[in-house]
């Protein structure tokens, strides 16, 4: 099932993402974790800076596909999940007002971008991977998620992830602007936690101010959004969607005819 971690030290607080064997995937309870630490975290006058990173090498490498046939064929427990789940993750990164640093190595992709994306700060390992190429599982990516890729990564970005199911390396996307720093594996944590604890011994409530006013800035147009809502989990039960998901758990080519 995977799990998020919390624990604090000094103001700082420590998320991990943690699924053995996955490469940290989210499963629907690492979601709901993570809207549950994330408010959590925003309700805490304690806490100055969020690091969040992944266990064993890897930040995460998406959803946790195996949990899919479950319920992803049906338009309305689709929707339940994007929806209250993922985007109740997600929110609740969007909405904390705490600075969050993100760690990133290994694999970053579909999830992970978007988790990256809710960071304030992202640092990277050189060898670190990122994309979306959910286009080989028969599957769009949700209107408000891919709103958060493409304002946060890029337009560009966003469409060749999408599009073409491109993986990206550091190098490319600390040029193309989505991380803050690249840098060695051996310096990755120490650089990152350095980062964490420089801003917990800033002004605490001009940060919480200061992430308002960039939220407000970056708001999306959510009436583009919001038009795209009711038809946007009709897919569900097409064959394509079921062949993607088929092929990958059955670790075969899809057959997207």
């Amino acid at each position: 099932m995977g799990q998020i971690s919390f624990a604090g030290e000094d103001g700082v607080a420590f998320v991990t993402l943690d699924h053995g064997g996955k490469y940290n995937a989210m499963s629907r309870q690492m979601w709901r974790q993570l809207r549950e630490v994330f408010t959590r975290i925003q309700a805490g006058a304690e806490w100055r800076c969020v690091l969040v990173r992944g266990q064993a090498g890897h930040f995460c490498a998406g959803g946790d596909i195996s949990e899919y046939p479950a319920f992803r064929f049906d338009a309305e427990s689709l929707r339940a999940f994007h929806e209250d789940d993922v985007w109740g993750g997600l929110g609740a990164m969007l909405a904390c007002d705490v600075p969050i640093v993100a760690a990133i190595e290994g694999n970053c992709m579909g999830a992970g971008v978007e988790i990256a994306s809710c960071c304030d700060i992202r640092v990277a390992a050189r060898s670190a991977k990122f994309g979306a190429p959910i286009a080989r599982l028969g599957f769009p990516m949700a209107p408000r998620e891919a709103e958060l890729v493409a304002r946060v990564a890029g337009e560009a970005t966003a469409r060749e992830m999408l599009l073409e199911a491109a993986v990206l390396d550091a190098a490319e996307m600390k040029a193309r602007g989505f991380l803050n720093a690249m840098l060695d594996e051996s310096e990755l944590m120490p650089q990152a936690q350095a980062r964490a604890w420089r801003i917990a011994k800033l002004a605490p409530q001009a940060a919480r101010l200061n992430k308002q006013t960039l939220r407000a800035l970056a708001a999306p147009s959510q009436p583009a959004v919001e038009k795209l809502l009711p038809d946007a989990y009709t897919y569900a039960d097409s064959l394509e969607h079921r062949e993607g998901i088929s092929a990958f758990l059955s670790k075969r080519v899809p057959q997207f005819d």
